[in-house]
């Protein structure tokens, strides 16, 4: 039977109190949108379907990693409207429809899968998927019959005081219905409420009259259900996101002396015995090998790092670390870097579109920028390569075994053959040969008695 998930997205999000769609809103480098999206694709949806409205290009945008349609509720009558619009728009046909939410990003795919199979499998008309929050003032409360399948739900400010205290069930939201059950009576939901919207939850009701089973599916931690509607629930969502990932990656052999100051993205992979320190962020499609120190104080995106590197107090974006890498404290390694194996980039070091040759180290304080650099080169403090001229970059070639001295000014385009040396405080505007020394530094003076003839010019 196929799936279709529809994720409801159209919503504006006041209490976020932003200019943003609420569901655009990042958790770990993800929008929430994209979490219900990549749950329900891993929980086996055939197709995902998300209804959009309140900044619609906004969020197709941020749903542009991920293969779904998009359909648009330009009215916003609830719930119940927005079902029906996407049902009529993206032509859903039969099959197990999932509803889901764009603003609640921490359902697991087990969850959604099983809440499916109680129409794909088990052949209900319906299932809605229920918790027992430790609080559950504002949810609407499951009444069961007597054969355990859902009679009603009963909304909080309906219920009398005894039914607030006996029932403890809770509605999510999220349900599974039968295509063509669906199809067949959403058109029964009616506006008769204050708000005159179209409620979801009246499916229940109008599937039990037409003698159709609807059941429950009970979800045993809570907190999956949670829905981000301010910017607090944004950051409480995110906290129970970190502690899920941490967990994941300390049970498969990743150390982190303590795990609430380290913030992992969904994408990311980390391989055995590396150890994560406080102030740590890997970001993106980040890779990171086996027996690496990374941290503290760093933050890595869209960045590799092969095995046995220690990555201390360095922002890295778009590059790749080879085997043995060191780098940092103080580092910035900007898009393009390329470090070989054993290589270095030392304190206050920062490379852009450059590669870094076996064994070489750029130890501290400099800039290296579009530069190919060879094995076993050794660059002075302060150095750097030139490479901008005002309109454009150009490059620089180090060969193998080059000494730069410190402070040494290499203004691209420039060539340094193997074995070459510079003397420090050079500024280098021509090639210097294989194993020549390049100098080139204006010629010092000493002026004797100068300090005394300075100092009485002050001193009138």
């Amino acid at each position: 039977m196929p799936i279709t998930a529809i994720v409801l997205a159209a919503g504006e999000g006041t209490r976020m109190k932003s200019k943003h769609p609420k569901v655009t809103h990042q958790i770990l480098g993800r929008p929430l949108v994209g979490w219900a999206v990549d749950a329900a694709q891993q929980a086996g949806a055939d197709r995902v379907v998300v209804v959009i409205g309140n900044g619609a290009e906004e969020v197709q945008q941020a749903l542009s990693p991920w293969n779904v349609e998009t359909v648009v509720q330009e009215e916003r009558k609830g719930t119940g409207h927005a079902l029906k619009v996407a049902l009529e728009q993206a032509d859903v046909e039969d099959g197990c429809v999932l509803v889901l939410y764009g603003d609640t990003p921490l359902l697991v795919p087990e969850t959604i899968k099983s809440l499916a199979q109680q129409v794909t499998e088990q052949g209900h008309a319906a299932a809605v998927l229920t918790m027992t929050p430790p609080d559950p003032s504002g949810y609407g409360r499951i009444v069961v019959d007597e054969t355990g399948q859902v009679d009603a739900i009963i909304e909080h400010k309906d219920c009398t005081p005894a039914q607030r205290e006996e029932l403890t069930e809770c509605n999510s939201g999220v349900y599974a219905f039968d295509a063509e059950q669906l199809k067949a009576h959403i058109g029964d939901i009616t506006p008769n409420n204050v708000q005159g919207e179209y409620y979801l939850t009246d499916m229940v009701e109008i599937l039990k009259h037409a003698d159709q089973s609807v059941v429950a599916e009970h979800v045993s931690d809570d907190t999956e259900t949670l829905g981000v509607n301010s910017r607090i629930q944004l950051a409480e969502a995110a906290k129970v996101m970190q502690r899920r990932i941490n967990q994941h990656w300390m049970a498969a052999g990743v150390t982190m002396c303590d795990p609430d100051l380290v913030w992992i993205g969904p994408d990311v992979t980390i391989g055995r015995d590396t150890e994560l320190l406080p102030m740590t962020f890997l970001n993106g499609t980040t890779a990171i090998g086996e027996d690496c120190v990374v941290g503290p104080n760093t933050r890595l995106t869209d960045t590799a790092v092969a095995d046995s590197c220690t990555v201390d107090e360095t922002v890295a974006e778009q590059a790749v670390l080879e085997k043995g890498v060191t780098c940092g404290p103080r580092a910035y390694l900007r898009p393009g870097t390329h470090m070989l194996e054993h290589s270095k980039a030392g304190t206050h070091v920062e490379i852009k579109k450059s590669t870094i040759g076996r064994n070489s180290k750029v130890p501290h304080l400099s800039y290296i920028g579009d530069t190919t650099m060879g094995e076993d080169v050794n660059v002075g403090a302060g150095s750097i390569t030139c490479n901008y001229d005002g309109y454009g970059k150009n490059p620089t070639t180090i060969g193998d075994r080059v000494f730069i001295g410190s402070n040494t000014m290499m203004v691209a385009p420039v060539s340094l053959g193997d074995d070459a040396m510079t003397g420090a405080a050079s500024c280098i505007v021509e090639d210097v040969p294989a194993g020549a020394l390049g100098l080139g530094r204006a010629r010092q003076t000493n002026i004797p008695g100068y300090s005394a003839v300075h100092a009485a010019k002050h001193q009138k």
